[in-house]
């Protein structure tokens, strides 16, 4: 709603109600911009009056443009009750869509501002929620000192929705540590890292910690289990599938970072990536898994879209700072 009121404040300038309004109307229903303007302006305020401070009109010419608007469709949009106005069922069928044409006229208006300068083009990221906390507010953070004009859209999504986000055009970079290519999407690989092993504070001696944990020390242990079906997901319960006794797993969750939040109250032991064991504010001992399995950190976009200067300058930060991260955990 925020977008769509910041929609109507930029066009208002063009919204202009001439003392010809009474002019013919074309035949058809389709509605004129200013009448879909209008409406979103009183399902936003309530009133007339509202609508009217917001569209930069007065109130009787708003109240005229209403009329116009009702006559023209047919059937009434509003009907007054205890001062306000509220939509009819008629209008309550549009609103989706009027919300809609004013979330992409905001788009448009976005479009236009930013269409001058390579540098305050939109740099639209969707990244996991992990890597949302760690890496991403550093990298865009560095970023905004280089390119202090750069409007930035983060959005915290899972692979499978991400992938869906960037086909959709909704956003540009993908960072994810699942394989997206065979959604049809191009990847750069930008570090790798260890499947860590977390355990509570005390289950392993400083000795033990100084070293990898072979996967077959899982044996028997109790286990978080984590129940993202995703690519890495399945390769490590294929391999934990393999040890003898199987490790015993009462608590399955479907987030990495619950995992840990129960590891570190004693629920046992759990496998999570490199960056929510390092990012994790739970008191947690870890130890990377002695096991042929790297985690990549991918950045996905589309093929169609070749990658700006600013896009590139934060793919280079956001490499740098996850190396660096995975440096000091190895330390």
């Amino acid at each position: 709603m925020r977008h769509a009121l910041q929609a109507r404040v930029c066009l208002q300038k063009r919204y202009v109600l001439h003392s010809n309004e009474s002019r013919r109307e074309p035949e058809g229903k389709a509605m004129r911009l200013r009448y879909i303007e209008l409406f979103h302006a009183v399902l936003s305020t309530g009133s007339l009056t509202g609508a009217a401070s917001l569209l930069n009109i007065s109130q009787p010419a708003a109240s005229k443009a209403l009329q116009q608007a009702e006559n023209h469709l047919g059937f009434a949009l509003f009907s007054r009750v205890r001062g306000r106005l509220q939509p009819t069922q008629q209008a309550l069928l549009m609103r989706h869509h009027i919300d809609r044409i004013m979330r992409e006229m905001y788009d448009l208006q976005r479009l236009s501002a930013n269409i001058t300068r390579p540098e305050s083009h939109p740099l639209r990221v969707t990244c996991t929620p992990t890597l949302a906390q760690v890496v991403v507010p550093d990298a865009i953070t560095r970023l905004g000192k280089v390119y202090p004009g750069t409007i930035v859209e983060l959005y915290t999504q899972h692979s499978a929705v991400m992938c869906e986000s960037l086909m959709l055009r909704e956003t540009d970079i993908g960072l994810t540590l699942q394989d997206l290519s065979h959604h049809g999407l191009l990847q750069q690989a930008l570090c790798h890292g260890n499947i860590m092993v977390v355990a509570p504070p005390g289950w392993w001696s400083a000795r033990e910690l100084a070293r990898p944990l072979p996967i077959g020390e899982l044996a028997g242990q109790p286990m978080i289990g984590i129940t993202v079906q995703d690519a890495l997901g399945n390769m490590l319960q294929g391999h934990l599938a393999k040890i003898d006794p199987a490790p015993r797993t009462n608590v399955w969750v479907q987030t990495y970072q619950l995992a840990c939040a129960l590891v570190a109250r004693g629920g046992g032991l759990a496998l999570v990536d490199p960056f929510t064991a390092r990012c994790s504010k739970e008191p947690l001992q870890m130890r990377p898994l002695k096991l042929q399995l790297d985690v990549t950190l991918h950045a996905a976009f589309r093929p169609d879209n070749p990658l700006n200067t600013v896009q590139r300058r934060f793919l280079d930060y956001v490499r740098e700072f996850a190396q660096g991260l995975l440096a000091v955990g190895a330390a």
